[in-house]
């Protein structure tokens, strides 16, 4: 089946039967997911993989007692950097590098680059910066679980901070932003498998431009080169 077909086929399980996904596809899923592409190839995230049932009720009571937590044969957290220093950013384009076969100070002008734009705007932007890397990977995740005909739900409705504590990511410079339990339907007792899924009509989803339709300014941004956030 093509890629549309199974996007037509999924939806946002409500209820799971608790069957056991199979390894090869959990771990088909997972490769999707660390396959996604990330901004300046950092992979500002990763996925923690909970089947304990012991600990995913304890998640289901951070996440407002979502049946699907518990349900779910696999519950994956993405969880993504609080923020960008230049030891982390090292360490991946150092290893970048490594497997390249390349010496380490080949990306040292646009590491440069990197923490030069980025230091200036603060924690709390970079930590939503690597969060919304994390979605890109999220989104993979979804869609190759669709291929495996493995059911997926996504959840943002849940305690961040309180996962972050028992899932001990305190401290270690993640921050948990998204959750998607993996299962399968159970379709007798669940409302939404039978519904019409319904999305935005292309014609208002999708619209093309052109320079006639954008509008005039009367002074440009500054035509900054990014070398220019190089730190010395």
């Amino acid at each position: 089946m093509s890629l549309l077909d199974d996007l037509h086929w999924r939806y946002a399980t409500k209820k799971m039967n608790g069957a056991t996904v199979e390894q090869e596809k959990l771990d088909y899923i997972l490769e999707a997911a660390r396959m996604a592409p990330s901004s300046s190839g950092l992979q500002q995230y990763k996925v923690i993989v909970i089947s304990d049932k012991a600990l995913l009720e304890k998640v289901k009571a951070i996440a407002y007692n979502q049946s699907q937590i518990t349900d779910c044969s696999h519950l994956l957290v993405f969880a993504a950097w609080d923020g960008y220093s230049e030891e982390r950013v090292s360490q991946v384009f150092n290893h970048m590098m490594d497997e390249r076969g390349l010496p380490h100070d080949t990306m040292n002008d646009y590491k440069g680059v990197i923490l030069g734009l980025y230091g200036p705007l603060g924690q709390e932007w970079q930590a939503h910066h690597a969060a919304k890397q994390s979605y890109i990977s999220f989104g993979l995740a979804i869609a190759a679980a669709a291929e495996q005909k493995v059911d997926a739900t996504p959840i943002e409705g849940f305690l961040p901070d309180k996962l972050d504590e028992l899932l001990q990511l305190k401290g270690t410079g993640y921050k948990s932003t998204v959750l998607l339990p993996l299962g399968y339907r159970e379709a007798e007792n669940d409302w939404l498998v039978n519904m019409k899924k319904v999305r935005t009509p292309k014609a208002s989803f999708v619209t093309e431009m052109t320079i006639a339709d954008a509008a005039v300014l009367g002074e440009l941004p500054v035509m900054q080169s990014l070398g220019s956030f190089t730190k010395e």
